[in-house]
């Protein structure tokens, strides 16, 4: 079987739809307006999939245009794409990642895709000249890991792939390298009819420094035997594999879902990695994205059903100012972290804003004011908590020292006293004239 030819028999088409003679002439008109600025393409193997039957399909929701999608509240680049472009094709918002993106196409094209401005379209920001980028990431020495994402990377040829891996390979600062696909969701046949990508993969994945491949399983359903197969080729081959889930209304918006695609992902051998809250993307916002607060329900609940490797993923969404953890949700002000930063004085900052009812992204939150009366300024951060003892809030002359720990971060609780138990701190110091300041543990994250 050549995968190239499967690929052909996709459908791109509104006629195309096993529904298509149900609709009306206005849905139809409509629905080929949406296709107009967005294409549609499903692969064989995905359609196979889809209950066509079911009109709440949550398959078929991720795939299939929908009148809906002509809402055109929220932006196209949400995440600050463009300002983090250093030439076509090349990002560089993180100082250790750089991100190259080395196509516009997919096997399947995802209705809910953060990239709509330039999947299956025309663009210029596709990577024009690879030896450009290569240059780029050679001349930043800081830059210890390459994302090499798209549309979808698996979809170009295994040679031009090998030309990649060979020449990004070859820089000693890189401690590793990453591709973005889909393709054992969507199109497992890429990996599963080309044993020659699975040799790649194994020549460029040594046990000295490991490829890794990040998927995007959303729904459990998309666990099949071919997936599975197309999983266990990856894995053979020596190379890592995380997932990230993008958290969907009408998909996986419901816990027991949640938790039964990330059971099935350890099972086949993959590591949660992140669950993002979706992205305020024009014609995508309004049908998928959820609130915070039932999106935090939701994840906490899933939580709840899991163990182990299965539920340590993150609960993020991608802003332009960095990867911002949500944390959890207290009375009416949401907790949230810089996991990463573009400004990298706010990495792993905490900081809180004022839950506004219906929001699902940074912008939409209002900044909580600050505290009445004196407040503490931080001075220095994160001393190592072993370094003092008592682990505890306490005053040293002028200065303040307030401990953190990952059990505050997930209980939302401040600890005070002995902490037998503690792992994973971090001492803040704060100017401080008197203890009687300390009225509220939430100033401890005020943004």
């Amino acid at each position: 079987m050549n995968w190239r030819d499967e690929l052909q028999k996709g459908i791109c088409e509104v006629e195309q739809l096993p529904y298509h003679t149900d609709l009306s002439s206005k849905d139809e008109r409509q629905l080929r307006s949406v296709v107009d600025k967005h294409p549609m393409r499903i692969s064989p193997y995905y359609m196979s999939l889809i209950d066509w039957n079911d009109p709440f399909d949550p398959l078929k929701r991720m795939v299939v245009p929908d009148v809906e999608e002509l809402d055109l509240s929220g932006s196209y680049d949400t995440s600050g794409e463009l300002e983090s472009t250093k030439l076509s094709g090349l990002q560089h918002k993180y100082a250790q990642t750089a991100l190259i993106l080395v196509t516009n196409r997919c096997p399947t094209y995802c209705r809910y895709c953060f990239r709509k401005r330039l999947v299956g379209l025309e663009t210029e920001e596709v990577l024009q000249r690879f030896a450009d980028a290569a240059k780029y990431i050679e001349q930043h020495r800081e830059i210890t890991n390459v994302l090499i994402s798209g549309g979808d990377p698996f979809i170009l040829s295994t040679r031009v792939l090998q030309r990649f891996l060979r020449r990004l390979s070859n820089i000693p600062h890189l401690n590793f390298i990453r591709i973005g696909t889909k393709t054992p969701v969507t199109f497992p046949e890429r990996i599963l009819a080309d044993r020659d990508l699975v040799a790649l993969l194994r020549k460029y994945s040594p046990r000295q420094r490991r490829l890794y491949v990040d998927v995007q399983f959303n729904h459990p359903r998309e666990i099949t035997d071919r997936s599975t197969d197309a999983i266990a080729r990856l894995t053979g081959a020596g190379v890592r594999l995380m997932n990230q889930t993008v958290l969907l209304k009408g998909v996986n918006d419901d816990p027991a879902t949640l938790a039964e695609l990330h059971k099935g992902l350890v099972r086949i051998g993959i590591s949660p990695f992140y669950v993002f809250q979706c992205r305020p993307v024009k014609r995508v916002k309004r049908r998928f994205q959820l609130p915070f607060e039932q999106g935090l329900q939701i994840v906490e609940r899933a939580k709840a059903m899991l163990d182990g490797p299965s539920k340590r993923f993150r609960f993020v969404m991608s802003h332009r100012s960095g990867k911002v953890e949500i944390l959890g949700i207290a009375g009416d002000e949401i907790f949230l972290k810089y996991h990463q930063a573009r400004d990298p004085n706010n990495l792993g900052r905490l900081f809180k804003r004022k839950l506004v009812p219906g929001a699902g992204w940074l912008d939409e939150l209002q900044r909580v004011p600050a505290a009445s009366g004196k407040t503490r300024q931080k001075k220095e951060v994160r001393l190592p908590c072993p370094t003092v003892s008592p682990h505890s809030c306490e005053p040293r002359g002028e200065l303040f020292l307030a401990h953190e720990c990952d059990r505050f971060r997930a209980s939302g609780v401040h600890h005070k006293g002995e902490m037998p138990d503690h792992y994973n701190c971090t001492l803040f110091v704060y100017t401080k004239s008197r203890v009687e300041d300390q009225k509220s543990d939430s100033r401890y994250m005020t943004g």
